[in-house]
Parts: structure tokens; C-alpha cells; sequence
């Protein structure tokens, strides 16, 4: 789409109405989701519509029905469930329902649909789309409404955003309210474990999922539970043997308790449930242990969503009115979906059909190709759950040892991935060695051999239990590759922020100096900054926005019960801007001042007088986020006396800093998630390696290729080697020079109600679904 069409496009909405409805199970994010679509739509010129409890609101239609404005949405974004109300209609799978509907629709000249529901909800949204016509044409015939206006309204347009905690809609890598929901029960087992812990206790936690095990899954690798069962893949016979076996085995050495995970529509190899209940007597008859078992139910659909699913849900709402507003009565419904850290749009019926082609296949015993059919990134998951569960003794022993550090700022994640590195590297037959303290402990020795249980709890805790340090390997170069031959190092992984991409890049133009240095080595970016070259993402990044968030969330929270107040709140990330933006499209913020994007006297000038304006309305509360480094002269302080003096006699203004709140807590699921499987990869990746360059008795290794960042770049696991990542590093700021996120500022700005340039919104690319696409995804 060019500049020129883009630019047009924002006055296209003059004289169209949009409606939004939320239908089906509520899902967290679905208010952002509201709020994006209604404030996007508004941006591009056209009438907004509320319809109130789904489709029942749209077939009864009257008060349910209701015009929105700007401010109708303020204030939802931090909220769960929805605002607009949900419910089930049996009248809407009728003619006579969807007829009535229908006129509803037409009376307020409404022929762009918005539904944010699961494949049900969005099945019937296509259904009323291909009847639209007929409907008409009935009504007029009726005499309801006249033949002009009939043809006026002739076409319907439908785009679809996926709703579901279950993640179980193909085609999208996420849906709207699973991050969130694996929030909730993160949280809960990691409380669960505390108590089980104290009085060595096996619990059965049961979490949703009666067709779709994605949120058991996921929160059996983040917690590193003992056993785990899903519906797409049914324990073998004797699994009762099996399971109490392995839980033996671990209080055996050493372990105080024990966790199983259930889905609830978890199934024997026969297709029969396995219930929590069952699961709990088992474990009490055969092994006499103390056992409780937890249904987590709908708590898993409450709360405040994660910063994850308010981007998610902004980003495809602000995605579908552009769809809506482009599309012509050729264009198929289409569903906005989300590939790597892009939204796409994708033909609404086609992943309907591969939706259902998973319960077909889990219908007919089919469970191998179930598991393929949910995705790469699910089938990732299951092969590495079982790979990291247990401790199986290495087939041999081989000739490589494998050290592992930390380096830089402590990171949420960093843990997580030394806990599947290790466990994989013992798996492989390799000696692995941990390293405290980064560069500085390498070059010191203080280097010590590490064992499977030892690292056994360490996916949910924050920061660095090996201990990490920002000291780069050149202010001791010679003592490190001392501490490498007196240990008979093979491989190095090193997991950590910018000084740990920056270390190795060191260690790495030094190979031609020591020879000691010519083994494989590899970063893990981890920092809360998200600055590191090679990677859309960091570990520790998710957890960072997170917690900035929630600050901010508390911050508007406080503000509640006082009229006309403006905070300023600092972050933290260097000179990147990634934690601002993305904190500040979490919490709706009025603006985020970041060093990429240079501000003047002339840009604060005009957010005074947009914050001036906007407290002469409902809206009585403002918030601004300053990135820690986005400029030398306006500092915090002094953006902070700024606006005090100028908002004078309308407005007053606090100021917050955010500080090293950032930086602790417990890993976010995506973040244990997102370590276990660099962990894994990275070992996968050292071990080749190791084999490809191991000759007359030792390794070596001169290659770039050698010495690498591992990155997800979109939805592709890359290994990029330092020294080709060097030209498209910012030293002095630390950070790559072109980011992806930047993408971003134009929604931010957007949906905040300031002036910005259409033409910089990059619009979500069409995509099609196919069993091979959805299958060979990156697994994340």
C-alpha cells in the first residue's frame, strides 16, 4: 500500500459506521480490543457502535446498540472480561434471529461488523455475512425497510479477532486472553509450591482446556511440573505405573514435593477422562503421599490482562478497521491474527476448517497428527516438556564440557534458560560447568560443575542465581582463558544483555591472540531493555513490561478520586525506547517520550495543549512516560516542572520513577517459556558444533558462525554471528540500529488522539493457512 493510498484511507471512514461486539467465553484483552477498534475507527472518520451482549444485543437490538464516542472507552483498557457484556444466542443461529439482526444494523446504516469471539462466535458472523443479501431482500419484502435503503447497505463487511484463553484458533500464533490466563495460573502455582514445599505435598492442579491443552502445556514447562496431561495426547497404557515412578524418583533425590498438571478434558489412550480426582487417589493408594488437588476454573479468566494481550488486542483492533475499511464485497471475512510480532490478516473460513480439522483428528484417535495440527509452537512445547521432565542417563559420555554464565543486568528468564541448558547439556553426556558472577567470575575461576536436580525450582525465580556482573572479558582477557584451558572448556553459553553480545564479539576478535578462544560460543540475549542486536526479543522484557504496567495501572489507580492530574513516569532501558512504547500502549498513556523518536520545546508545547484540552472533558487524568536516556535536556525533572507550570489552574502533575522495580519479580510465563526453549536450542546448536569441529583430539573453531547471538527474529530461530551483527550495532547507545517495535508509535500515538501521520501505520500483510503452514512455524 503506498503513502498516497494510506493517507487516503483515513478519510475514508466519512459516512461509514462500525459496530464491535465481544461473544462467547470473555477473555482478557477483549476491552482493549473495544477500545482500539472504537478509537481507531473514529481516527479514520466513521461512526462507532457499542453492541451490548453480543449477538443477543444485536438481535434485540434498541439500547443494546449504542453510538460510541472517544471517551465511552477511557479507563477499559486495564480491565478484564468485557465491558460490553457477552452472551450466548440461540435466537442468532435462527433466520428469524439473524433477520432481526439484520434490521438492527441497517436502521443505523451499519455494514462493517467487528466480532471479537472463538470459532463459534466468528462461524456466525460469516454465516449472517453470506445471507446478508437474502435478508435484505426478505425485509424489504416485508416492508420493514424500503428497497433504497436495501441497496444502500447492500454488502456486509466482517473481520473476526479471536478471543479465547484456550489459544486453540489456527492461523494466529495467539489469542486474545491466553497470555493472561497463564498469567493466573502461573501465579497460583507458584503459591501452591511455597505451601507444598513446606509440608511435602504432591498437588493436582486442574486448569481449562476441555479440547485444547495449550494452557496445561505451557504452564507444565514454566513450572517444570512432574507430569502432565493434555487431551491431544493421551498417556500410553500403564501410564499409572509410569507416573508414580517418576514421582518416587524425585522425592528420592531430594525433591520436597511434587506437581501434576491436568487439563480438563484430559483422556486415556481410549478416550476415557482422567480426572483430577482420580489422578489424587492414585497417587494417595499407590504411594501414600500427602495430596491435594486444585481446580483452578474460571479464575483463569479474571483479573487484569498481561501487557501481552493489551498490545495484542490494540495491535488487531487497530489492524481490523483498516481491513474493514479497505475491503470490497469480494473480499473474504477475514480474521486478524498474529504471526511472530506482526498481525496478518487471514480468511476467516479457512481457519475455521483447520480448527476443526484438530478435534477431527483427536475424534478419530489421530493423536501424533492432533499434536502436528496445533502448530509448530505446540509441538515445540510437548517435545521439550518431556525432553527437560525427567532424567534419562546420556547414552555416553562425551568429550566437552560446557560452561555457563550470566552477564550484564540481572534479567527475569535468565534462569529458565539455564535450567534447560544444563539439563540438556547433561542429557547430551557433556560436563557443564556454572560461572558466577560473568566475564569477571570466568576470569576469577570461580567456575563449579553443575548436576540435573540442582537447577530443578529455578524457572520461576527472577534475576541471576549464577550471579552476573556488566564487566566485559577485555579488562581481563588473559586470566579468562586461563580459567578456559585449566578447566578444559569446550563451548561457551552466555546469557545476558548488550555486555554479553558486546563480550563475546570481544572474545571473538581475540581468537586470532589466544587460540584457547577458537571453541562455539553463543549468546542468549537477556535484558529488560530489549537492546540487543539479532533478536526481536529479550528475555526478561516481557517481565519488565509487566511490572511497568502494573506501577502505571496504580499509579491511574490512585488518581481516581482526584480530578485533573497528569503524572510523568520514568522507565528504565537505557537509551532504547522498547520498555516506554510498549509500557506505554499497555496502560494507554498519553504519550512515551523515547531518544529514537526526538522531541522539541514545540512537540511538549503541543502535549500540554492536548492535555489541557483533554481535562476540559470527562477524561481527567493523564499519564506520560519518559524513557530514562530520550534526551540530555528534558530530563524527568524537568518535563515534570514543565508541565506543573504551564497545566497551571487546569491541570496539576506528579512525577514517578519506576527505578529497579523493573528489573525484579517473578518471570512472566513467556519469559520461563521463552528461556526453556533458547536453553534448549542453544545446547542443540553448541553440540553441533562441538561435533563439526572436534578433530585430532580437541576442538577448534575460527569460523563466524562460530561464535553467535541466538535471535527470534519474526517467527524464525536465527544463530547470527557477532561480528556480522557488529555493522548494524549501535555502540554508543548500545543498541541495534534499526528496531521493529518502532512500528509501533504510530497505534501509540493513534489511539492516544494525537496528530500523527497515517502513512507511518504499517498495515498487517494476507496470509493463508495450511496444514504445512501451521505445522513448520518456529515453535514460538
Amino acid at each position: 500500500m503506498s503513502t498516497m493510498d494510506l493517507e487516503k484511507l483515513k478519510m475514508t471512514g466519512a459516512g461509514r459506521a462500525i459496530a464491535v461486539l465481544t461473544s462467547g467465553g470473555d477473555a482478557q484483552g477483549m476491552n482493549a480490543a473495544v477500545r482500539a477498534v472504537t478509537r481507531m475507527g473514529i481516527y479514520v472518520g466513521a461512526k462507532v457502535y457499542l453492541i451490548y451482549e453480543g449477538y443477543q444485543g444485536l438481535v434485540d437490538g434498541g439500547d443494546n446498540i449504542k453510538l460510541a464516542h472517544w471517551q465511552s472507552v477511557t479507563n477499559i483498557i486495564q480491565l478484564g472480561g468485557t465491558v460490553i457484556g457477552s452472551a450466548r444466542c440461540k435466537t442468532f443461529t435462527t433466520r428469524e434471529g439473524r433477520l432481526a439482526a439484520a434490521f438492527n444494523l441497517v436502521k443505523k446504516g451499519i455494514t462493517n461488523l467487528c466480532v471479537c469471539g472463538g470459532d463459534g462466535s466468528l462461524t456466525g458472523a460469516n454465516i449472517f455475512r453470506s445471507e446478508w443479501s437474502s435478508l435484505l431482500d426478505e425485509l424489504v419484502k416485508k416492508g420493514r425497510i424500503t428497497d433504497t435503503l436495501a441497496k444502500k447497505h447492500n454488502h456486509l463487511n466482517i473481520v473476526g479477532l479471536v478471543g479465547s484463553i484456550d489459544n486453540d484458533f489456527c492461523g494466529t500464533d495467539m489469542t486474545i486472553g491466553a497470555d493472561s490466563a497463564l498469567h493466573r495460573i502461573m501465579e497460583i502455582i507458584d503459591a501452591i509450591m511455597t505451601t507444598a514445599q513446606s509440608h511435602q505435598r504432591t498437588f493436582v492442579l486442574e486448569v481449562m482446556g476441555r479440547h485444547c491443552g495449550y494452557l496445561a502445556l505451557v504452564s507444565a514447562l514454566a513450572s517444570g511440573a512432574d507430569w502432565l496431561f493434555i487431551p491431544e495426547a493421551p498417556p500410553q497404557e500403564g501410564w499409572e505405573d509410569r507416573m508414580c515412578a517418576r514421582l518416587e524418583g524425585s522425592r528420592i533425590k531430594g525433591s520436597r514435593l511434587n506437581i501434576i498438571i491436568v487439563a480438563e478434558g484430559a483422556i486415556d489412550i481410549n478416550g476415557k477422562p482422567i480426572s483430577s480426582t482420580y489422578v489424587k487417589d492414585l497417587v494417595v493408594k499407590r504411594l501414600g503421599y500427602d495430596t491435594r488437588v486444585t481446580v483452578l476454573g474460571h479464575v483463569q479468566r479474571g483479573g487484569t490482562p498481561s501487557a501481552f494481550d493489551r498490545i495484542l488486542s490494540s495491535k488487531l483492533g487497530v489492524e481490523a478497521v483498516i481491513a474493514l475499511m479497505e475491503a470490497s464485497p469480494d473480499t473474504p471475512a477475514c480474521v486478524i491474527g498474529l504471526s511472530g510480532n506482526h498481525a496478518v490478516r487471514l480468511p476467516l473460513m479457512e481457519c475455521v476448517e483447520m480448527t476443526k480439522l484438530v478435534q477431527t483428528a483427536m475424534n478419530e484417535k489421530r493423536f501424533d497428527e492432533a499434536v502436528t495440527l496445533r502448530g509448530g509452537s505446540f509441538e515445540n512445547n510437548w517435545n521439550i516438556y518431556k525432553l527437560l521432565a525427567v532424567q534419562k542417563p546420556a547414552q555416553s559420555q562425551s568429550q566437552f564440557s560446557v560452561a555457563i554464565l550470566n552477564v550484564g543486568a540481572p534479567a527475569a528468564g535468565m534462569n529458565s534458560a539455564v535450567r534447560s541448558a544444563v539439563r540438556l547439556a547433561l542429557a547430551h553426556g557433556h560436563k557443564v560447568y556454572g560461572v558466577h558472577d560473568g566475564f569477571q567470575g570466568l576470569a576469577n575461576g570461580e567456575v563449579f560443575e553443575m548436576e540435573w536436580h540442582k537447577v530443578a525450582g529455578w524457572t520461576g525465580q527472577g534475576g541471576s542465581l549464577l550471579g552476573t556482573k556488566r564487566t566485559l572479558p577485555s579488562k581481563n582477557m588473559k586470566k579468562l582463558v586461563e580459567t578456559i584451558t585449566n578447566f578444559n572448556i569446550s563451548a561457551l553459553l552466555v546469557i545476558g544483555g548488550f555486555e554479553g553480545y558486546h563480550g563475546v564479539l570481544e572474545l571473538f576478535e581475540a581468537r586470532s591472540q589466544y587460540e584457547e578462544l577458537c571453541i562455539p560460543m553463543c549468546v542468549i540475549p537477556a535484558t529488560i531493555s530489549n537492546n540487543v542486536p539479532g533478536t526481536d526479543f529479550s528475555l526478561g522484557a516481557d517481565t519488565a513490561v509487566n511490572a511497568a504496567m502494573e506501577g502505571c495501572d496504580k499509579i491511574k489507580q490512585s488518581a481516581s478520586g482526584t480530578k485533573r492530574r497528569v503524572f510523568v513516569v520514568e522507565t528504565m532501558g537505557g537509551f532504547c525506547g522498547y520498555l516506554a512504547t510498549s509500557t506505554g500502549i499497555a496502560v494507554g498513556a498519553d504519550a512515551a517520550y523515547i531518544f529514537e523518536d526526538p522531541i522539541n520545546i514545540h512537540d511538549l508545547k503541543t502535549n500540554v495543549e492536548h492535555l489541557t484540552e483533554k481535562m476540559k472533558k470527562d477524561i481527567q487524568r493523564g499519564l506520560v512516560l519518559r524513557n530514562e536516556s530520550c534526551h540530555e535536556n528534558y530530563t524527568t525533572d524537568f518535563i515534570h516542572r514543565l508541565y506543573s507550570s504551564e497545566g497551571r489552574g487546569v491541570f496539576d502533575c506528579r512525577v514517578n520513577v519506576l527505578g529497579h522495580l523493573q528489573q525484579g519479580g517473578a518471570p512472566s510465563p513467556f519469559d520461563r517459556n521463552f528461556g526453556t526453549k533458547l536453553g534448549v536450542r542453544a545446547i542443540q546448536w553448541i553440540s553441533e558444533k562441538l561435533t563439526e569441529n572436534f578433530q585430532q583430539g580437541r576442538v577448534f573453531t575460527n569460523s563466524p558462525d562460530t561464535a553467535c547471538v541466538l535471535g527470534l527474529n519474526r517467527k524464525v530461530i536465527s544463530f547470527s554471528p557477532v561480528i556480522e551483527l557488529k555493522d548494524v550495532t549501535d555502540f554508543e547507545h548500545r543498541m541495534p540500529k534499526v528496531q521493529w517495535w518502532f512500528n509501533l508509535r504510530p497505534m501509540l500515538k493513534m489511539l492516544a488522539k494525537y496528530q500523527t501521520s497515517f502513512c507511518e501505520y504499517v498495515p498487517g500483510e494476507i496470509e493463508h493457512v495450511t496444514r504445512r503452514s501451521i505445522s513448520i512455524d518456529s515453535g514460538f
